[in-house]
């Protein structure tokens, strides 16, 4: 699904990723692990066509099979939700108009937009399976941080993609918030589809995410399974801190050793 090859990218004047290479398969449920900085949001970016990497030879980046998978093509394809895209849209857009936006890749819908009855109708039944219904008519910026998350959560779905990828999932939210939003992941991987996301909470992990990256000053640190990747010894050293790790039921706790 997904295939870096040697790939560096830079943030303005600064290399955040230098020659990363990494696979990702059809229906695998990958957490990618590391602390601020260590280019974990570049190289969602990378994936979303937001950045495009140095061109080397010998380096590619892949999407499907393809370097030349157009954003239409993707967008039928992937779910995208970042913190960035919650900054993005403007105070006064409608919480329906964000979801039926997803239709169109776009930041809410203009004049140039105008989505079709059942596309409509299609956004109003993803925001009832997110119990989010009663928002439809609210702005977006009388949201609170957990129904902006669910808000966009249902416009990357809205089009029923193959998988999703989430920058950092619970960030910014509530104990509860945060519970509901892992629990609607939880819900999401059982219908048989990709998920990628982001994270440096070894908390947003879910059970159903089977493996783990660990990224660390734009290199791959580690990857494998999620039991092997997990533990106090591995953590301490990516985070370059005395970590203590521990598990019960497929959920993982960290603790300052």
């Amino acid at each position: 699904m997904i295939e870096f090859h040697q790939v560096t990218a830079y943030q303005h004047q600064t290399r955040v990723l230098d020659q990363l290479s990494l696979k990702i398969g059809p229906q695998e449920r990958v957490a990618i692990l590391g602390p601020n900085g260590a280019g974990k949001s570049t190289l969602l970016k990378l994936i979303n066509r937001e950045l495009y990497p140095v061109a080397q030879d010998g380096s590619y980046l892949k999407l499907f099979g393809s370097e030349t998978l157009n954003l239409w093509q993707l967008r039928n394809r992937i779910g995208f939700v970042s913190q960035d895209l919650q900054e993005d849209y403007t105070p006064y857009t409608r919480a329906l108009d964000v979801v039926v936006s997803g239709f169109f890749g776009a930041i809410g819908i203009h004049e140039h937009l105008q989505p079709t009855d059942l596309q409509v109708e299609q956004a109003r039944v993803m925001m009832a399976s997110l119990g989010i219904s009663q928002d439809e008519s609210c702005m977006f910026q009388r949201l609170s941080t957990g129904q902006k998350r669910r808000l966009l959560l249902a416009r990357a779905l809205v089009h029923q993609p193959q998988a999703l990828i989430f920058d950092e999932p619970a960030n910014g939210l509530d104990m509860g918030a945060s519970m509901a939003m892992l629990t609607l992941l939880q819900s999401f991987c059982s219908e048989g589809r990709s998920l990628l996301i982001t994270t440096h909470h070894v908390d947003e992990i879910i059970p159903e995410i089977e493996r783990v990256v660990l990224i660390r000053q734009g290199q791959i640190f580690a990857d494998g399974p999620k039991s092997e990747l997990l533990t106090s010894e591995h953590l301490s050293e990516l985070y370059q801190t005395p970590l203590h790790i521990s598990e019960k039921n497929g959920w993982y706790r960290c603790w300052h050793d």
